[in-house]
């Protein structure tokens, strides 16, 4: 009896202790669900500086994939793994290795240099996502504005590689839509008055390209862009509606053409599943995509 009564008194206790635990953390919750970040002017202007030189419809997928932060390491990893695939073939290592990542990171995979910045300094990819979510026209406006200046000082022009809209508001595309240049640049000169005698021509180095042909349609290349006026961004041919408020339940609408897949913990063991089946599961159940879906 005193035995029961002991264990009745433990019992109670936990209860207790998680029950405190769970008032306590749940108005935590609700905060961070009403409150997003709020960046100043100053601070979106350092954190798009990195990318805002990008072509846009490589700048596109980089905002969006940055919404997904958790995903990029594993994309980096994959992606240098299978550095030595390009076209056709790595858009087939994509499908048959179903990744479970949102296709705006696969949209990445044939950039592992990208990839690979993003992971090395995650705070950074995941304060530019949070920011994009939060404050998309200040974010899109921060780039018009590095745009500006290192066009202003003369570092941003039209070259074989790109081409440099003007007015009103700033374009960068590829010369050749199929061919996506990464530009290599120091955000601390290219910004900034060139000193006396300086070559600027040399600050902005476009060494780097992929081709990525009608291999990567399906990820949305060929059909992103920037309604720059309108503060719209375009992925797959569809506006981007992911922001703040709704971030763990929207799905792009990507098309038939791709596949999300994610591995699901089942008591059976794990199996895969198509995540945007998972995600329309989780939208109707008024939550986020389920804790146990995850990459192994």
């Amino acid at each position: 009896m005193r035995t029961s009564k002991l264990l009745a008194k433990v019992a109670t206790a936990v209860l207790v202790a998680t029950m405190s635990l769970v008032w306590a953390v749940t108005p935590m919750i609700a905060q961070d669900q009403a409150q997003p970040p709020s960046f100043t002017p100053d601070q979106l202007d350092r954190l798009v500086s990195r990318v805002a030189l990008y072509p846009d419809s490589l700048l596109a997928q980089v905002l969006a994939a940055a919404t997904y932060p958790d995903d990029i390491p594993d994309a980096a990893k994959w992606a240098d793994e299978h550095h030595y695939l390009s076209g056709d073939a790595l858009a087939n290592a994509i499908q048959a290795d179903q990744l479970p990542w949102d296709p705006s990171v696969q949209a990445l995979l044939p950039f592992p240099g990208v990839l690979e910045r993003m992971a090395d300094d995650i705070d950074w990819t995941r304060d530019l996502g949070n920011a994009f979510l939060a404050q998309r026209q200040d974010v899109m406006d921060a780039v018009q504005r590095m745009r500006q200046r290192a066009k202003d000082f003369g570092y941003l022009r039209t070259n074989d590689e790109i081409v440099v809209g003007g007015g009103p508001y700033i374009t960068i595309d590829p010369v050749d839509p199929a061919f996506v240049w990464v530009p290599a640049y120091d955000p601390l000169v290219v910004f900034v008055a060139p000193r006396p005698g300086f070559f600027v021509g040399g600050a902005i180095g476009w060494g780097f390209g992929f081709n990525i042909g009608v291999w990567f349609r399906p990820w949305g290349w060929g059909w992103s862009s920037f309604d720059w006026g309108g503060h719209v961004v375009i992925l797959a041919g569809h506006p981007w509606g992911r922001v703040w408020a709704n971030r763990f339940v929207y799905v792009h609408p990507w098309g038939p053409g791709i596949r999300r897949w994610a591995v699901a913990n089942r008591a059976e063991g794990h199996t895969l599943i198509r995540r945007d089946e998972a995600e329309r599961r989780a939208a109707r159940e008024g939550r986020a995509r389920p804790a146990e879906m995850h990459h192994r």
